[in-house]
């Protein structure tokens, strides 16, 4: 007799210690894919007289607090930019705290995100990352693969233009071996190249700390995705100021590139509002004796629609 392996049902995130509840947002208007740009860890220390790293320490919570706030508003997708491809131009004292301090949040919180039935995916180039940093995301991703309450991109040592770089070798590698004709390729041919192909486009980027700019993240995705920058340093951005994002992505009027004619509206509304207007005047009754006697007194001609005079 073989026992068979269940997967244990997800868990609901802990409240938000102020007992704060997402705002009631309509489930369409819930963006499907949110891209968070985490900034503002260095500017916190700073402001603090605290070494840059504590900025980064401080951080860490904010991002599974965002992620609980992602569940509770029915969120299925968040990308967190992590480590870019641009940051190892920091000082290597920086950079060897962020890739031992990104292995080790990984190694710490996997359990929690798989209790909440949250899928870990890691985007981003392998090359230059410590092994370790590498064993823990891909270990995340093992254990966590048929997770479907919500999706975690790990973007690490990732870039929108090198993984649009990435993607156009891979694809060129492809045409040259004769498994892809050039002339058949279009955008969804491009989007199955990117390093996490099964992710919706992003719909709603965020940004902490005020700056107003995507810094070379999620390219591709975000070619309709609506921006919001929000003043908050990432330490202090927890969940109810995802929410606030949110609610102010649900307030847009997201268009695609078509237009609507105001004018043209507005004359078809005022043109429906009269016709409904007309269609609920009554008409006058007819009288026999007026209609058989044009010269009657204070008479005159009925015809089927209306008085003549």
């Amino acid at each position: 007799m073989t026992t068979r392996r269940t997967t244990p049902v997800p868990i609901s995130p802990d409240p938000h210690p102020s007992g704060a509840t997402p705002p009631a947002i309509p489930a369409e208007l819930v963006p499907q894919h949110i891209a968070m740009v985490m900034d503002g860890n260095g500017r916190w220390a700073n402001e603090r007289g605290l070494p840059r790293t504590k900025g980064h320490e401080a951080g860490e919570a904010m991002l599974i607090d965002v992620v609980a706030g992602c569940i509770e508003l029915g969120v299925k997708n968040i990308s967190a930019y992590a480590f870019s491809t641009e940051n190892w131009r920091r000082s290597p004292e920086e950079v060897r705290f962020l890739m031992g301090f990104n292995r080790d949040t990984i190694r710490r919180r996997v359990d929690l995100l798989d209790s909440w039935g949250v899928r870990v995916i890691w985007s981003g180039r392998k090359p230059r990352l410590w092994r370790s940093v590498v064993r823990e995301l891909e270990v995340a991703q093992e254990r966590t693969k048929n997770n479907t309450v919500c999706t975690l991109q790990m973007c690490v040592n990732y870039g929108g233009r090198a993984e649009l770089v990435d993607a156009t070798r891979s694809l060129a590698d492809d045409v040259a071996a004769g498994r892809l004709n050039p002339k058949k390729i279009t955008e969804k041919t491009i989007q199955s190249y990117l390093y996490a192909p099964d992710l919706p486009d992003v719909d709603l980027f965020v940004r902490s700390s005020g700056e107003q700019r995507t810094s070379n993240f999620q390219l591709w995705q975000s070619a309709y995705a609506e921006m919001v920058f929000l003043d908050t340093l990432w330490p202090d951005f927890d969940r109810r100021k995802l929410w606030e994002a949110v609610d102010i992505y649900a307030r847009r009027d997201r268009r695609y590139g078509g237009a609507v004619d105001a004018v043209a509206a507005q004359q078809a509304a005022d043109d429906a509002a009269a016709a409904a207007r007309a269609a609920s005047k009554p008409k006058p009754s007819y009288d026999p004796l007026l209609m058989g006697d044009p010269d009657a007194d204070g008479g005159g001609i009925y015809e089927d629609d209306g008085l003549i005079d």
